[in-house]
């Protein structure tokens, strides 16, 4: 038992900042990240006996903190804020907002600039309702296949489509607004 206590402790102060970076790029949300690093750490004391060491303390924690992950955005897809629509659709269905549609201007070739349309991009993302910043990171940032998405969080894959269709418009019309405007 006193084993398991010290040999936990020694992989906390190896591994928390490591976990803790690696959760941070995953959720965007320190708070939230530091609260999955404690629960992998909770866990791996609790399944300490089920610890075979055929792989790394490192790797095993990342697995147990790649479930944690799992288990967070399959949680916050599942209690959906309130999704309006009503910003690009009219009752009809159709587009409200022409000027989505446009072509961006070309030629913004300035390293400075491609910096700040990232840090817009993020802020954008955030900005999205529970549900569709799930779907948008689960597969454009962490690049998982759509069928994997779409298991993972219990939709179809006409619904996956078309919560990233409305994820790009919405996207596109935030950065727009944030970004373009302030060029």
């Amino acid at each position: 038992m006193k084993q398991k206590e010290e040999e936990i402790n020694h992989w906390i102060e190896l591994y928390s900042g490591l976990l803790l970076n690696k959760a941070v790029s995953m959720v965007a949300d320190k708070n939230d990240a530091m609260d999955l690093v404690q629960e992998t750490f909770i866990s791996a004391s609790t399944s300490y006996h089920k610890f075979e060491r055929r792989s790394t303390p490192l790797s095993w924690l990342q697995n147990i903190l790649r479930n944690k992950i799992s288990d967070f955005y399959r949680m916050q897809y599942r209690s959906p804020e309130v999704i309006s629509t009503s910003t690009f659709f009219d009752a009809s269905g159709s587009w409200t907002d022409n000027s989505v549609l446009h072509e961006w201007p070309h030629g913004i070739d300035d390293s400075e600039a491609d910096d700040t349309l990232l840090d817009t991009l993020d802020k954008c993302i955030e900005y999205l309702p529970k549900q569709w910043r799930v779907t948008v990171k689960r597969y454009y940032i962490e690049q998982k296949k759509a069928d994997k998405v779409c298991r993972e969080l219990g939709v179809t894959s006409g619904n996956l489509w078309k919560i990233l269709q409305r994820s790009r418009m919405q996207l596109r019309k935030c950065i727009e607004l944030n970004w373009f405007e302030k060029l």
